[in-house]
């Protein structure tokens, strides 16, 4: 069995300021750095093999900031694209919650976490989710196999899309998953890659 554990990035700058970040590379904010210390020290007992991460800023200072709380600074460390947040297009770098109020609460939410709601210029969530599951299925499914505990820090949506991934879950109730930044989530995970257990920590 394999420890998977998913970490949500810390806060970013543009997180405090309540703007769509997307593929935008902008870095932790303080709040963000203390949240990734935290998350490293909700994973303290654990002893991993290997981290991997998106190739965005917030997402590897944040594993770093994990590694650094844990004394586990020489683990192995990899930057995959597909594992980086969902590109918002048009809305990049716009202010949230000022669409929010111009396109109306229930269009906002689809448009948030719908599973198929385009973005011009931009992706869905199931785009996101074919390019994580090839990067799970291509780095990190490999070593699970091996019976390796893992770290994932990544992103709200990327990490959405790879929990849909492991947990079967239908289009219609992905946008019922929420991942707070700094949040972590830890999966135990046969060698085939199925679940066994899962802890919100």
């Amino acid at each position: 069995m394999s420890n998977l554990a998913l970490v949500r990035h810390g806060e970013s700058e543009w997180n405090a300021k309540g703007l769509w970040t997307g593929w935008t590379d902008i870095g932790l904010s303080e709040k963000g750095r203390d949240e990734a210390r935290m998350a490293g020290r909700k994973l303290s007992g654990i002893g991993f093999h290997h981290g991997f991460t998106s190739d965005l800023s917030r997402a590897w200072q944040t594993l770093e900031l994990i590694k650094e709380t844990l004394k586990m600074q020489n683990m192995p460390t990899s930057r995959h694209p597909e594992f980086k947040e969902r590109h918002y297009g048009i809305y990049t770098g716009q202010n949230k919650w000022q669409i929010k109020k111009k396109i109306g609460e229930k269009n906002f939410r689809e448009l948030r976490r719908g599973w198929d709601v385009p973005i011009p210029e931009g992706e869905t969530l199931k785009d996101v989710y074919v390019r994580v599951v090839r990067g799970f299925e291509n780095y990190l499914l490999p070593e699970i196999g091996k019976n390796r505990n893992l770290i994932l820090s990544a992103h709200g949506n990327s990490i959405r899309a790879l929990i849909k991934h492991l947990e079967n879950i239908p289009d219609n109730l992905i946008s019922e998953v929420e991942v707070a930044t700094g949040e972590v989530i830890i999966y135990i995970l046969s060698e085939s890659g199925k679940v066994i257990n899962k802890e919100k920590r």
